[in-house]
């Protein structure tokens, strides 16, 4: 049986995640790329959350493409309100996004 590290609970068990989702400050942005095409940013995530597989999720939520760069998820196209409501249903709390 695998014990976490961090909060010495079974692997199954484990609530670091739960935690970090809490304590997060992420911010959603949007930025104007070439050709006039528009490309959401979502910054701040830590490193206890595993950023390719909320982005995965939010990718498949709003039905975009996009990408992990250095811990920054980049989805393809306008989806600022969006994506903060896919994140609140993921388990982020909303006091702990701000849309810029």
């Amino acid at each position: 049986m695998d014990i976490c590290p961090k909060c010495g609970l079974p692997k199954q068990a484990c609530v670091c995640e739960e935690i970090a989702k809490s304590e997060q400050r992420i911010t959603i942005e949007l930025v104007k790329r070439r050709f006039g095409k528009y490309t959401t940013l979502i910054k701040g995530l830590g490193s206890e959350i595993n950023v390719k597989e909320t982005a995965k999720e939010l990718k498949n939520e709003l039905a975009c493409g996009g990408t992990v760069k250095e811990g920054v998820i980049e989805l393809q196209g306008n989806h600022k309100s969006k994506a903060k409501q896919a994140l609140m249903k993921a388990g982020f709390p909303e006091n702990s996004i701000i849309t810029t």
